[in-house]
């Protein structure tokens, strides 16, 4: 006997809220927020808009829960043990290390967040928990440099910038079926990042 719940959050064709989502952030990444419409992604599901109505209010839900994505799991890393014990150059390197697996395994959610641009209440809230991430990682940054695990001779601020401009750089770039795992090159942005 199958669960009402699960038979009313899959829909008819078989898509699930997830399903719907997936679809919606690379259309989101291919053609902008902006210009992806309800519409384009009832095509590119083979539903009715009614059908994806039934998974999200809106849009806008959708970039909600693709943003949540990406920055749940940024701040979930500030929050692991490794990112809040010990040295600060050892919850620095938990940081970075935890960034650039998010990343990797969040590719496409991660990518739409780094291209929102404040048009909207909800790119304006992600905008704003963004902003709060990089000024932890600044903090840490700061008392890395105190202990002398990061070279001082630069502000903080740029510093956190400058590291995560490496790590967010990877959107470009990596393919996640391409030799180089996400392990190496957490490997070489700690190794340029700290002195030891």
């Amino acid at each position: 006997m199958t669960d009402s719940t699960d038979t009313l959050r899959r829909g008819r064709p078989g898509y699930d809220q997830r399903g719907i989502l997936e679809v919606a952030v690379a259309a989101f990444n291919e053609h902008g927020y902006d210009a992806t419409s309800i519409g384009m992604l009832a095509a590119r599901l083979g539903l009715s808009k009614s059908a994806i109505y039934h998974h999200v209010a809106s849009k806008e839900e959708l970039l909600a829960l693709a943003l949540d994505e990406a920055l749940d799991g940024l701040e979930g890393v500030l929050r692991s043990p490794e990112a809040t014990t010990g040295s600060a150059a050892d919850r620095l390197e938990a940081v970075l290390r935890g960034a650039v697996l998010v990343l990797a395994e969040r590719l496409p959610y991660v990518t739409l967040l780094l291209r929102v641009r404040g048009n909207t209440d909800v790119e304006r809230a992600a905008l704003q928990r963004r902003r709060a991430f990089d000024r932890a990682v600044a903090r840490l940054v700061a008392e890395a440099q105190a202990e002398g695990a990061v070279r001082a001779d630069a502000e903080a601020a740029v510093v956190a910038r400058l590291l995560f401009g490496m790590i967010n750089s990877l959107t470009e770039w990596y393919a996640p079926s391409g030799p180089t795992t996400p392990e190496h090159l957490a490997d070489t942005i700690v190794a340029l990042a700290l002195t030891r």
